[in-house]
């Protein structure tokens, strides 16, 4: 038996949003700023599939999508720009956010640089 438990809609003014594009798929997560998540998005869950996932239509109505829900169910004001990935939707989701209401404190690029990486396979020897 569960019990009815009506969940605390609780208002997050400053946030962080996490763009993470890759070359098939970019995900959009706003946390609060203690970083937990309060709105996820990527582009299959706004009904793209296969190939179109990838382009960066995709990634601008996933973020315009994810953004009005977040300004709508929890009154996010401002916010900072994590993006991680080289993939398409990378520019196409920054354009996105510049147009929407949120006013932007910082954009910040925090996608991982190999500085020397992992140790190459021995020469092959014919």
């Amino acid at each position: 038996m569960k019990k009815n438990i009506k969940k605390k809609s609780r208002i997050v003014e400053n946030g962080r949003i996490y763009i993470v594009a890759t070359f098939n798929n970019t995900l959009i997560t706003i946390t609060d700023e203690k970083g937990q998540p309060i709105v996820v998005g990527s582009t299959g869950m706004y009904g793209f599939s296969g190939t179109r996932k990838s382009t960066p239509y995709a990634a601008t109505t996933t973020v315009e999508a994810t953004i009005k829900k977040a300004i709508n169910n929890y009154g996010l004001t401002k916010a900072n720009i994590f993006v991680k990935g080289i993939g398409p939707g990378r520019e196409a989701a920054l354009r996105a956010i510049k147009n929407s209401d949120l006013d932007v404190e910082k954009i910040v690029d925090i996608t991982p640089i190999p500085h020397n990486g992992v140790r190459p396979p021995k020469l092959r020897r014919v």
